[in-house]
């Protein structure tokens, strides 16, 4: 459980994200938050690295909650986590979860009151916290001891596979620990974040065979563009598909200038296209070829999958279940028809050589032909209508 939303225990898996502003900054972080929230982030994590930015998480919260906008805010700790938390209540208090990795907690014997007093904190504040494990900040006391091990073997495994074990361990032996120290089993989230889609998939395999933790999934330094979309998608869908992982984050470099909130659609559309989740209306296109009109149904599709982003807030607060409605723009006639009878709502253009209309299909049925330069506008209306008349009021 974090704050309102439901975490493992057979609930939904749910999307989260993190900001990349300097926390100190209250109005850009508030900007931020705000976005990610709006285009569906059911949790948002921020940096608390400093006293600075440990003492704007109060004011963060109150005015998110103004703004009425409640998603709640995971803290991410490293290094100096247990002086931050205890240093300031009120930012303890402000956040819903707690986020650590036991391999920056502290080296040595700084380690184990380090951790304990973050576990304390947790406790007092009755927030849950996830062990983020992460192969680029790995404990290395562990995994030193455990290479040492290794090497003394009769015979020693490969580097890599200690490795993965040494990402199990650290997670295991922290939730361990922490429900020692009496946090509970129930309280616990669990990941071990890679940069390699075959050893993400290796690991959190393992990892879910031995304990029943929720697990939060996310191929770390994925990249950027097409190829970090490529590498997290191809990771997490088959972890997914085996049952795997309770709350997943995208985690894509943003292009220069490009928006943050781009994670969080491909998160909800990976969940979406492989019908574990329905966050709004899918719009199936097809990808054009020589018989269809360039441009014309290419914008016509573009334009109708903004508008349904756009509009889908209010829908989904007017009408029960919008989310599942399919919309399909078609360029031509070889398979526009059918596939428009397939969608509940669907347009095939016409292609190159065929007659300038536009049939629109709804629930199979064939309902009007669209004609002239008003087309997408139309089309927007007929999407409109079709939600009001067919997806129940919940006002």
């Amino acid at each position: 459980m974090v704050g309102p939303v439901q975490v493992g225990g057979g609930a939904p898996i749910v999307v989260q994200s993190m900001t990349n502003t300097d926390t100190a900054d209250v109005e850009a972080t508030v900007h931020q938050v705000a976005d990610l929230a709006r285009a569906g982030s059911e949790l948002v994590r921020i940096t608390v690295n400093t006293d600075a930015a440990a003492a704007a998480v109060p004011h963060i919260r109150e005015r998110l909650d103004a703004q009425g906008i409640h998603v709640p805010l995971i803290g991410d700790f490293h290094y100096n986590g247990h002086k931050l938390l205890t240093a300031h209540p009120a930012c303890a208090e402000a956040l819903a979860k707690y986020r650590i990795n036991p391999g920056n907690v502290g080296r040595g014997s700084k380690h184990d009151p380090q951790f304990a007093t973050l576990i304390e904190v947790a406790l007092e504040y009755r927030r849950p916290v996830r062990i983020g494990v992460n192969w680029g900040s790995l404990d290395q006391d562990l995994l030193t001891r455990m290479m040492d091990e290794n090497a003394a073997a009769a015979s020693p495994r490969d580097a890599k596979q200690v490795m993965h074990d040494a990402m199990i361990a650290s997670a295991l032996l922290s939730a361990r620990r922490a429900e020692e120290l009496g946090l509970g089993h129930d309280r616990i989230i669990l990941s071990c974040k890679m940069s390699g889609v075959q050893d993400l998939i290796g690991v959190y395999a393992r990892l879910a065979g031995r304990c029943d933790y929720p697990l939060h999934l996310g191929l770390t330094e994925a990249g950027m563009g097409s190829k970090g979309i490529v590498a997290s998608t191809a990771a997490l869908a088959v972890l997914l598909q085996q049952g795997i992982g309770d709350t997943v984050r995208i985690s894509l470099t943003p292009e220069p200038g490009g928006d943050r909130t781009r994670e969080v659609i491909v998160a909800q559309e990976l969940l979406q296209t492989m019908g574990f989740r329905a966050f709004l209306p899918l719009v199936a296109a097809c990808p054009g070829c020589g018989r269809t009109t360039s441009s014309v149904f290419q914008q016509l599709a573009q334009d109708i999958q903004t508008y349904i982003r756009v509009r889908m807030p209010e829908w989904k607060k007017a009408h029960a279940g919008v989310e599942s409605m399919q919309v399909a723009v078609m360029g031509c006639v070889v398979n526009g028809p059918g596939e428009s009878k397939h969608a509940n709502i669907g347009i095939s253009l016409p292609g190159t050589g065929e007659n300038p209309v536009a049939p629109v299909f709804v629930d199979g049925e064939k309902t009007i032909t669209l004609k002239g330069d008003k087309i997408a506008t139309e089309f927007q209306h007929i999407v409109e209508e079709y939600v009001r008349s067919h997806y129940p009021a919940l006002i």
